[in-house]
């Protein structure tokens, strides 16, 4: 059932979803200091382009927590308001509901990324 979800869901947006990821990746990658950031980032386009069947878990410390902020200024709120969005549009229709819930999970994703890990 996750098979088919998935592919149903890089039809509606998860493929855009996963795009942005491995953009935020190659811009955080340009700088040496942005080489960490920008491995998570191809780390977590990975449940960006199939979300169904797998879980995050939050954990991490003072260090991930300092990451999480410079994060959320500087491109974590433009992927979770776009993750957000798309999410909205599809929880609409009935249909697109289980679609906007993994939308939803990735926005909440895009806020606190360090300190994340993905359970399948």
């Amino acid at each position: 059932m996750s098979l088919l979800g998935n592919f149903l869901w890089l039809i509606f947006g998860g493929f855009l979803s996963g795009l942005a990821w491995i953009g935020a990746g190659i811009l955080w990658c340009i700088t040496i200091i942005g080489i960490p950031v920008g491995m998570q980032c191809f780390k977590l386009a990975s449940i960006s382009f199939m979300p169904f069947g797998r879980f995050v878990e939050y954990g991490g410390g003072a260090p991930s927590f300092l990451l999480n902020v410079i994060w959320l200024c500087t491109t974590g709120w433009v992927l979770a308001l776009g993750n957000f969005m798309l999410g909205a549009m599809l929880c609409i229709t009935v249909i697109g509901i289980p679609f906007g819930k993994q939308f939803f999970k990735i926005a909440k994703l895009s806020l606190a990324p360090f300190g994340a890990y993905i359970v399948s």
